[in-house]
Formats: structure tokens, C-alpha cells, sequence
């Protein structure tokens, strides 16, 4: 993982735990659960940082850390979904501007 994907440590164990046992729908689509679809992509990566790093310290039980495993997993998915709908407004709206115009 990049480092902007390495970050703190505190909260994220408990917030990954909780996010990892919920329950929720999964979009076949994008692979986005319903629960994770409401976070945004600082959201979903603040807490990708956090898990990254709370798996880096170590320390944690083998269930805690396939607990936090999965869950960076999840917030993975979230991020890659909201940058890809970021480059499919950007190439639309680059689609849609005239040839030799610039922004």
C-alpha cells in the first residue's frame, strides 16, 4: 500500500471490528456493501489508515487481525469504487468538451 494509505493507529481496531462484523448487503455490482456505501473517500480512507496501521503495530490476536484484514478489505473496495466514479465523470466531461478547447 502507498504510504498515504499507512496511517494512525487508535480508533481504527474497534471501528474495523465493529465494520467487520455488521451485517449488510452487498452490491454484486461494485462489491460495496450498503453499510460502507455511505462513506465517503476520505472517510473510507482515513479508516483504511488506520487499519493498516493498527495491522503494522501489531500486537493484536490472529482473530483481530483477520477481523482488521477484512475490513481494510472493505474500505478498499469503497475507495476504488469512488475514484472510479471520479474518472468516469472526468472522461465524460472531457468526452463532452469540443476537440482543440481546453477546460
Amino acid at each position: 500500500m502507498a504510504n498515504a494509505e499507512r496511517g494512525a493507529a487508535a480508533g481504527a481496531e474497534s471501528d474495523a471490528e465493529s465494520g467487520a462484523e455488521t451485517a449488510a448487503e452487498t452490491d454484486g455490482a461494485t462489491g460495496v456493501t450498503s453499510v460502507d456505501s455511505t462513506l465517503g473517500y476520505e472517510q473510507a480512507r482515513d479508516e483504511l489508515i488506520e487499519v493498516v496501521r493498527s495491522l503494522e503495530a501489531g500486537g493484536t490476536t490472529l482473530e483481530e487481525s483477520l477481523a482488521l484484514w477484512e475490513r481494510g478489505e472493505q474500505l478498499a473496495k469503497v475507495c476504488r469504487h469512488w475514484l472510479e466514479g471520479a474518472r468516469a465523470r472526468l472522461d465524460a466531461a472531457l468526452a463532452e468538451q469540443p476537440e482543440g478547447t481546453e477546460g
